[in-house]
C-alpha cells in the first residue's frame, strides 16, 4: 500500500478468495438491524414478510431500500404490487414478527395483529415503531434476491422511540433513554 496525495492505493488480488453464503450469513449475524415487516394489498389480498434487509437510500425524495428472497412464499404477490409499507417492530411485538417470519398462514399472519392504513392500502400495524407507506420505484434482480426501491410517500412513527433489533441471531429490544 502506498500513499498518494491522499489517496490509499491497494492492490487486488485477481484469485480473491470466495466466502461462503455460511460463513458470509454468520458474518451478517454479527451486524444488528432493525426487524421489520413488510406488507402489501393486492387484489389477491394482504401478503406480508419479515425483513431485516430494510435500509435509507436518500431523503430527496425519501427512498429506501428493501430486499426480498425469490423463494420467499410472497414473493409472488410482492411481484405483482407497486407498494408496500415497511413497518419496523416495536420492543413488544416480537410474537408479530415470529408470525411473519415463518410458515404461517397468511391470513394467520394478519391476524396477530392490527392493521390500518395510510396513502397505498398496504396494512400499516397498529403500534409501530414506524410505518413507511411507498410507491416502488424500481426493482433490481442481485442473485437470490430482488432489490425493491421504495418512495416514501406518507409516514408515522410512535412517539416513545422503541424498536426490536436482530442481533446474533437473537431479537433485542431497544428503548431511548
Amino acid at each position: 500500500m502506498k500513499a498518494t496525495s491522499n489517496v490509499l492505493d491497494f492492490a487486488v488480488s485477481p484469485a480473491a478468495p470466495v466466502v461462503s453464503g455460511a460463513s458470509y450469513r454468520d458474518a451478517m449475524s454479527r451486524l444488528p438491524t432493525a426487524v421489520s415487516i413488510v406488507t402489501t394489498r393486492t387484489p389477491a389480498g394482504m401478503a406480508g414478510f419479515t425483513a431485516s434487509a430494510v435500509c435509507s437510500v436518500t431523503d430527496v425524495p425519501p427512498t429506501l431500500l428493501v430486499c426480498l428472497n425469490h423463494a420467499a412464499s410472497v414473493y409472488t404477490a410482492f411481484a405483482s404490487s407497486d407498494v408496500l409499507c415497511v413497518n419496523v417492530a416495536s420492543a413488544g411485538q416480537q410474537s408479530v414478527v415470529a408470525a411473519f417470519g415463518g410458515r404461517t398462514a397468511m391470513d394467520d399472519r394478519f391476524a396477530a395483529a392490527q392493521w390500518h392504513a395510510l396513502c397505498t392500502g398496504s396494512p400499516v400495524l397498529l403500534g409501530a415503531a414506524a410505518a413507511f407507506d411507498c410507491r416502488i420505484v424500481k426493482r433490481l434482480p442481485v442473485g437470490t434476491h430482488d432489490v425493491l426501491f421504495c418512495e416514501v410517500l406518507a409516514l408515522s412513527f410512535d412517539a416513545e422511540p422503541q424498536a426490536l433489533a436482530y442481533f446474533g441471531r437473537k431479537f433485542h429490544r431497544l428503548v431511548a433513554a
